[in-house]
């Protein structure tokens, strides 16, 4: 038994890389299954959040289509709110983030360890982009309504061109035809 014994531990001594190599992906496979659990962990929680969601979506009118909620199953998981805007949780894995892309990077609009605290962040948020939506409508409704104008007296300088153009035309008909029977009849 000793030399058995014995056997065993010079072959282990002589593949030393290869059990490290062994021990390392155990690690990793270790580590990989608690990154799984974390990012499922994430996506409970962003669920959770959407469903503290409904009742303010449930308001929007039918016929906006500014927001385009859903949550992305990715490397960092996301609850999108429209295409600027997403929740996502912070690197403690507690943290809820509200962020929103922007020209000059990205914006926290809010964070909390609260689920509450974040759907009133995304509430406030929802209602300030009708708000702009509304106004922007409006300016359009108002620009519309100058453009008509502007079309309107456009249109009525043009029937007149078409007018003076027209008795123009018939003056010079007129003199034509007046010149044609002086000379088809001269003794008239």
């Amino acid at each position: 038994m000793a030399e058995t014994e014995k056997a065993e531990a010079q072959a282990r001594a002589a593949q030393p890389l290869k059990d490290a190599i062994r021990d390392a992906r155990i690690e990793a496979a270790e580590r990989s299954a608690v990154v799984v659990d974390m990012r499922d962990a994430d996506l409970a929680r962003l669920e959770i959040l959407n469903d503290a969601l409904d009742p303010v979506f449930a308001e929007v009118p039918a016929g906006v289509d500014l927001f385009d909620r859903g949550i992305s199953r990715g490397d960092t998981p996301r609850l999108w709110i429209d295409v600027l805007a997403h929740v996502t949780m912070g690197r403690d894995k507690r943290l809820y983030r509200f962020v929103q892309d922007t020209r000059y990077g990205r914006t926290t609009l809010a964070e909390s360890y609260e689920t509450r605290d974040i759907a009133e962040a995304v509430t406030r948020y929802v209602a300030r982009r009708l708000v702009e939506r509304e106004r922007a409508l409006s300016d359009d409704a108002a620009q519309g309504e100058v453009v008509a104008r502007r079309n309107a007296v456009h249109a009525k300088r043009a029937r007149r061109w078409r007018s003076f153009r027209a008795f123009l035309l018939g003056i010079v008909i007129g003199v034509i035809g007046l010149v044609a029977l002086a000379i088809l009849y001269p003794n008239l």
